[in-house]
């Protein structure tokens, strides 16, 4: 199993960034896929998820209104748009899947890079 992201960047605060995350060796349609970032110094967090259709997802409170999850499951690829980026959205974001929701994360990526200047 390979999920490789990647749309990180520096951008100024206020800027929008899309990440994209491209599965592979997984049936992409059945996995329940999400984002989690971790900024220098603290735990990894989590910042929202997508079930398996498409249609249910969540946010973490820090980004709800301003982040959304979606997939295109023909293309085997998640996506975050970040929208009004702020410093404190800096951080290496991975995505992951996970088979169901009393399962682990079992899968992850290789992180990508966002840092928002002010």
């Amino acid at each position: 199993v390979q999920l490789q992201a990647s749309g990180g960047g520096l951008v100024q605060a206020g800027d929008s960034l899309r990440l994209s995350c491209a599965a592979s060796g997984l049936t992409f349609s059945t996995y329940i896929m999400g984002w989690f970032r971790q900024a220098p110094g603290k735990e990894r967090e989590y910042v929202a998820s997508i079930r398996s259709g498409g249609s249910d997802t969540d946010y973490a409170a820090s980004v709800k209104g301003r982040f959304a999850i979606f997939r295109d499951n023909a293309k085997n690829t998640l996506y975050l748009q970040m929208n009004s980026l702020r410093p404190e959205d800096t951080a290496v974001y991975y995505c992951a899947a996970r088979i169901g929701l009393v399962y682990p994360w079992n899968y992850w990526g290789q992180g990508t890079q966002v840092t928002v200047s002010s």
